[in-house]
């Protein structure tokens, strides 16, 4: 029998609210649970990579396409539904609760129940409602209320399935299969912009698709890439500012900013860490053919995350350099 976590891969991760726990979701359906605290400081005698101190599966074993959380729930995101598990049944507990389910609505026109790709927490200021968006295979951003699991509305404009959703304030960014990066505003329910990045001959890479697969915000910025080479664009033009051919990939499904950083990963042997201008200050080795998943916590514990098409997870305190391996098993 094959070892199917030997062709393991990690799409997504989530720190618990206390930050004491670090959660990763697999597409075989499982969650793994580690202990952070003993990860960076490991007890004499423990045999390294370190494993989760437990595991337990989701719903009918769907694969974890996304996780997010909120002060209560480990939200988590699978094929047509996505659930909510009370974190203080999370831990060395194998059987923790399970609060509520969410499913996602389906169109007439497909039967077919959609990847819950990327999650966003937010709280709504107008109302203090909390609400969840969730960028599906179906085309669309589902919005709904955690209060009482209700569906709010749905965000349309994509033409292809949606890769990630980020969000900085009241803006959303979105971006999907179809070649293109949304921005919405959360306040009046809107799309206000829209670019194209493989149309742009210093970003395209025809030979890797039009696909974006991951974008995000800062105050001024946004970072994208996927098929497309790593870019960024300035939020007030909207006019694509620079483009980083020094980043050595085939493909990137992990873009971000990070203090006064770009984080960028996707099918390449290292998590880049460059200057605005271009520069790059750090390349991660990372266990991962490909990486899907880079988490990050600023406290209780400094630590990085990596993970992707491994049955390891990569740790790191001083983010420019791998300190730990993990072990999904």
């Amino acid at each position: 029998m094959v070892d199917k976590l030997h062709y393991n891969t990690t799409l997504s991760q989530t720190f618990s609210p206390c930050g004491n726990y670090m959660v990763a979701g697999n597409i075989y359906g499982e969650l793994a649970v580690f202990d952070i605290e003993n990860v960076l400081n490991p007890p004499d005698g423990v045999t390294l990579p370190m494993k989760a101190i437990s595991h337990f599966m989701a719903p009918r074993d769907e694969q974890i396409c996304s996780l997010a959380k909120t002060e209560k729930f480990l939200i988590v995101g699978t094929v047509g539904e996505i659930t909510g598990w009370d974190w203080s049944t999370i831990g060395n507990n194998k059987h923790p609760k399970l609060s509520w389910t969410i499913q996602i609505p389906v169109s007439r026109e497909s039967y077919e129940k959609p990847d819950v790709n990327a999650m966003v927490v937010s709280e709504n200021e107008a109302t203090g409602m909390t609400m969840l968006y969730a960028g599906c295979g179906d085309k669309k951003i589902h919005v709904f209320s955690l209060e009482d699991g209700k569906h709010i509305r749905t965000m349309e404009g994509h033409e292809d399935y949606i890769h990630s959703i980020h969000n900085q304030g009241n803006q959303l960014v979105s971006a999907g299969e179809d070649g293109s990066v949304r921005l919405w505003d959360l306040r009046q329910k809107s799309l206000t912009a829209v670019i194209v990045p493989h149309t742009q001959p210093k970003v395209e890479r025809p030979s890797l698709g039009k696909w974006v697969g991951d974008a995000a915000l800062s105050e001024d910025w946004l970072v994208c890439g996927g098929g497309p080479r790593l870019s960024l664009w300035h939020l007030r033009t909207m006019d694509v500012m620079a483009s980083f051919p020094d980043v050595e990939d085939s493909g990137l499904h992990v873009t971000r900013f990070h203090e006064d950083k770009i984080i960028a990963g996707g099918t390449a042997p290292h998590l880049y860490h460059l200057s605005l201008t271009g520069d790059i200050s750090a390349q991660v080795q990372v266990s991962a053919t490909t990486v899907f998943s880079v988490c990050i916590q600023e406290s209780p514990h400094h630590v990085m995350c990596i993970a992707g098409s491994s049955p390891h997870i990569d740790v790191c305190t001083n983010f420019n350099y791998r300190d730990q391996i993990l072990s999904f098993a």
